[in-house]
């Protein structure tokens, strides 16, 4: 029998993961970034898995480290280090199958995880400006502000918004039940006073307009009637932010990182936003202690000197 190629082993793999139940957003990376991977192998005459060598992965490190974003900016060390660890895993899976009896991508260093700040962070007022700005004038524009209010109510993912059921949301109680977020943890939080109010219009007025047909059972829907993609919302978001004047990159996760920050500066606790967020350390929760500085700002004003509410007059007078 012939051996299996490198495409076809990575097909296998992902097979795989689909049987461990790893979500849908996980694989959707994998098979993105391993295909990146066999593309670049393929362009090297390399089309089988024992073809692949450790200088080989080093090469390709290197590779993705010099490879530009959209934006023309040099791709992220968090971007860099999921790809390879895809690659490592897939390793790891050939040579507990037997297909190889060395994993080249055993000693692959990973670059160190940069901590950086959330930026083009949305102000209250800004956001408050967004929702102001998506009326209610029709079906659609209804169903984008119970959009737009849900995230910044809740703080969820794009991805969790996207695969949430109606069964998952309790109006009376003032909660969502994420099932399966990030890590594969369920969690609930909380749903503000406003966000249930526009929910409960667009579910008694806009979405039985929407669905015709098989119900998809997703909370959000489009106009025939399907769930929402990811790319859905952002193009929403995006849409909503161009409508209020706001030029900040960023889409649905502006709303989480906005209310985030937002709570904490408002005294919230560090640990409640954890919870609510969804994050497995308290570490990726306190980066954004690091953006709410209004305790810091106002502390400056009082004290630094240049801020003094009634500085001394600066002696223009020379000096004998």
């Amino acid at each position: 029998m012939a051996s299996l190629t490198l495409r076809q082993h990575i097909q296998h793999f992902l097979d795989h993961l689909d049987a461990l139940r790893y979500t849908r957003e996980t694989r959707a990376h994998y098979r993105s970034y391993l295909r990146e991977f066999v593309q670049w192998c393929d362009e090297r005459g390399i089309t089988t898995a024992q073809q692949v060598s450790f200088p080989q992965l080093e090469s390709w490190q290197q590779y993705m480290v010099a490879q530009k974003n959209r934006h023309g900016r040099p791709i992220t060390a968090s971007t860099v280090i999921k790809k390879l660890t895809s690659v490592r895993h897939l390793f790891r899976w050939l040579v507990k199958r037997q297909h190889l009896r060395y994993n080249p991508a055993r000693e692959l260093e990973l670059p160190r995880r940069e901590r950086r700040l959330p930026w083009g962070l949305l102000s209250e007022q800004e956001t408050r400006q967004v929702l102001a700005m998506t009326g209610s004038d029709n079906p659609l524009s209804v169903r984008d502000r119970a959009i737009l209010e849900t995230l910044w109510s809740s703080g969820i993912r794009r991805s969790e918004l996207a695969r949430l059921q109606l069964s998952e949301v309790d109006l009376a109680g003032g909660m969502l039940f994420v099932r399966q977020g990030k890590g594969r943890q369920d969690r609930v939080v909380p749903l503000g006073e406003s966000a249930r109010h526009w929910l409960q219009h667009y579910l008694n007025d806009v979405r039985p307009r929407l669905v015709w047909g098989k119900d998809p059972d997703y909370l959000f829907v489009s106009q025939h009637g399907r769930g929402l993609t990811d790319n859905s919302l952002t193009q929403i978001v995006r849409n909503a932010l161009h409508r209020a004047g706001i030029d900040k990159p960023g889409g649905c996760h502006l709303f989480r990182h906005g209310m985030a920050t937002q709570m904490l500066e408002n005294g919230a606790d560090t640990r409640h936003i954890q919870a609510i967020l969804g994050h497995a350390s308290l570490e990726s929760t306190q980066i954004y202690t690091r953006v709410a500085i209004g305790h810091l700002k106002a502390v400056h004003q009082q004290t630094h000197p240049a801020e003094r509410e009634h500085p001394a007059e600066p002696d223009t007078e020379p000096k004998p």
